[in-house]
């Protein structure tokens, strides 16, 4: 691939014998190319390498997740069909915030008796978090995952996921602006509050090795890297930090509180299963097209990773809910998270961490299933449709 920042190094003050200045230019332009095209050996394709005439056409087994050089313009044939399977529904599933009524929500926040200070308190410190956590993982996609995915119907995928999270983000502004609050007081509560600040904080690490333009794939050490924080995202950010806040809206939902807000979550919820359902057919693919990054120091690893985010999302249940309200409490949570952790250990080939444990609430089940019926607020989504031919029942 040419990089035209070097290549333009040769672009400078005009020289006196032209020729001279067209062989110079030439020379640079070929070692330049050549300088990429060993780097490509080791890193993968783009999708913006310069055009090759007459190159053969993409067979399915040039393709791989990662360090694959294959064209990544040409996206059939395809190889992950549950990548691009994932993206259709993906786009079947669209809706916009707008379409959610929350003129109930809005009268009952106004409300002096409407709720109690420790349910506001519930709404107010989930907004605060996930205003944050949505950009940080449409951050980490745009600016670091998507590079390192050498794979154009993965691609496609995050594409559609980077919108998501976008979309995500807006819900949450909508409802802040619906409900009239503090605007500055909720979108900066990640700086402010020690229990919504902790598991950004926990994140960002886990993105900064992708994030750097020196990094590059293609090395065992540098594909663990990769694979620890596409773990660190999906596995955990999205499929353990997020569950107490989604499950406090809905439950809060399901007693016919704040319902437009919970609508919006639950929508949300639909969209993020699906990320983190993308994400560990990623990391499974990784690991069998890669299977010397599987070791067992590797894979303790990230059993110490998963059992820390365990016990951070336990400590936020207990920071958000310290009396326990709408029929929940910690003790719950604790027992609910070990339970999460537990599933997503087995869906990347680790072995249960906390044996004995139940699912205290199994009406969180059908959301997570995308394929059930969900039964909320009087309200059935039987199955995936494009936002404005929703069928209601």
């Amino acid at each position: 691939m040419l990089n035209w920042d070097d290549a333009l190094v040769g672009l400078g003050p005009r020289a006196a014998d032209k020729s001279t200045k067209a062989a110079t230019r030439e020379a640079e332009f070929s070692q330049t190319k050549s300088e990429n095209a060993r780097s490509d050996i080791s890193t993968g394709a783009t999708g913006l390498e310069a055009i090759e005439m007459g190159a053969r056409r993409i067979q399915v087994d040039d393709k791989r997740i990662i360090n694959c050089r294959a064209d990544l313009n040409q996206l059939v044939p395809f190889k992950y069909q549950w990548a691009w399977q994932k993206y259709l529904d993906a786009c079947a599933n669209h809706w916009m915030p707008q379409e959610i009524n929350m003129n109930a929500d809005i009268a009952l926040w106004k409300s002096q008796n409407g709720l109690t200070e420790d349910e506001r308190t519930v709404i107010k410190r989930n907004l605060g978090f996930f205003t944050t956590a949505d950009s940080l993982v449409a951050n980490n996609l745009v600016l670091a995952v998507y590079r390192h995915i050498t794979n154009p119907e993965c691609r496609q995928y995050l594409l559609r996921q980077a919108f998501e999270e976008a979309l995500h983000t807006h819900a949450y502004q909508y409802v802040v602006e619906s409900l009239a609050m503090d605007e500055g007081e909720v979108f900066n509560m990640y700086r402010e509050v020690p229990a919504v600040a902790r598991k950004a904080e926990w994140a960002l690490p886990f993105t900064q090795h992708l994030g750097d333009p020196h990094f590059r794939t293609g090395t065992p050490q540098n594909d663990q890297k990769l694979l620890r924080e596409l773990i660190a995202f999906y596995v955990v950010f999205e499929g353990i930090f997020f569950y107490v806040g989604f499950t406090q809206v809905l439950s809060m939902g399901r007693r016919n509180k704040m319902t437009g807000t919970a609508e919006q979550f639950q929508y949300i919820l639909r969209d993020e299963s699906m990320h983190m359902n993308f994400g560990i057919d990623v990391i499974n693919q990784i690991k069998i097209e890669n299977p010397d990054l599987w070791t067992d120091d590797f894979k303790r690893e990230i059993i110490a990773m998963i059992r820390e985010a365990v016990d951070i999302e336990i400590q936020y249940a207990c920071d958000t809910m310290p009396r326990g309200i709408l029929g929940l409490n910690a003790g719950m949570f604790r027992e609910y998270l070990q339970f999460i952790a537990n599933r997503r250990c087995i869906q990347i080939g680790l072995p249960e961490q906390y044996p004995s444990v139940g699912n205290p609430f199994p009406w969180m089940s059908e959301i997570l299933d995308l394929k059930k019926e969900k039964n909320f607020f009087e309200t059935r989504v039987t199955e995936y449709q494009t936002g404005g031919t929703l069928n209601w029942d």
